[in-house]
């Protein structure tokens, strides 16, 4: 062996030992050990040299992407001998629907392996992390990782929150709209049957809020909040019924139209006497 990558580490008349540095795929095959005695003897072994992955990159995404749109994402890595895994993960779950591809490298000795990750854009998926694990055998069980961000565009969600769950007469109400979206929508529209709002002292809009003060049953109707954004528009509407004044009277002791009673009466009477010629009564 003639290389300066290679020098002797240890020669004795019972051991020879030498170390490859800088190591390349041109070092693998077999290597002999001969001992010139009569007659010689050898032993031979093979030695395999790992071709170790490059740090993969994930192509593909374009930021933004808008809700419902198809997104394929390709993940890829070259120089790996035998050919390395890739595996892909969405906020540390992993995703088992994807295409695998692998060929031969010009040196044909390694290979270049690459993945698809294809999957419709929703927007649950704005701000999940996607990332590209490849595990191989050279890499001490300490993957290679790359990963990307995912930007979701899509259309307001639109929700209305009311203070009141039994509005009265008399009684103020607060309607508050919440509208999430990206980008963030704009400020929302409210009206009122159709129309626009009809009382404006006592139907405050501020921003998302609409308050309505003193409230009495021509306020009765359904309200309608809308929200837009550059992808589209959505609304959500509310049915405002105005209640009666609850009354509260006070207890009372309802008495029976018809009533038997047992009444006892003590009475003093005062004898008289009456004489005659024939006869005394007492009455």
């Amino acid at each position: 062996l003639r290389d300066n990558r290679i020098e002797l580490v240890r020669a004795s008349w019972h051991e020879l030992s030498i170390s490859v540095s800088d190591v390349s795929l041109s070092d693998e095959g077999q290597y002999t050990c001969s001992l010139f005695t009569m007659p010689v003897k050898t032993s031979k072994a093979f030695l395999t040299v790992l071709g170790v992955p490059e740090k993969p990159q994930i192509t593909g995404f374009t930021s933004p992407v808008m809700e419902g749109e198809r997104m394929q994402l390709t993940c890829k890595t070259s120089g790996s001998k035998p050919a390395a895994d890739i595996r892909w993960f969405k906020n540390d779950k992993e995703v088992k629907d994807v295409k695998y591809f692998k060929e031969e490298d010009a040196n044909r000795k390694t290979f270049t392996v690459s993945s698809t990750l294809d999957f419709l854009a929703d927007r649950s998926d704005d701000g999940a992390v996607v990332s590209c694990r490849v595990d191989h055998e050279s890499l001490n069980s300490t993957p290679q990782i790359a990963m990307q961000v995912l930007e979701i565009h899509y259309t307001p969600l639109v929700k209305i929150i009311s203070s009141n769950s039994w509005p009265e007469e008399g009684q103020s109400i607060i309607l508050t709209c919440e509208s999430k979206g990206k980008p963030v929508p704009e400020p929302v529209l409210w009206t009122k049957d159709g129309g626009e709002l009809p009382d404006p002292e006592r139907m405050v809009v501020n921003g998302r809020v609409l308050s309505i003060s003193f409230l009495n049953k021509t306020d009765n109707g359904t309200y309608r909040c809308e929200a837009k954004n550059p992808i589209g528009r959505n609304s959500t509407e509310y049915v405002l019924i105005v209640h009666d004044v609850f009354n509260t009277l006070l207890p009372t002791t309802v008495i029976p139209s018809l009533t038997t009673a047992t009444v006892t009466t003590n009475v003093a009477l005062k004898a008289s006497t009456t004489t005659s010629a024939t006869a005394t009564s007492i009455r």
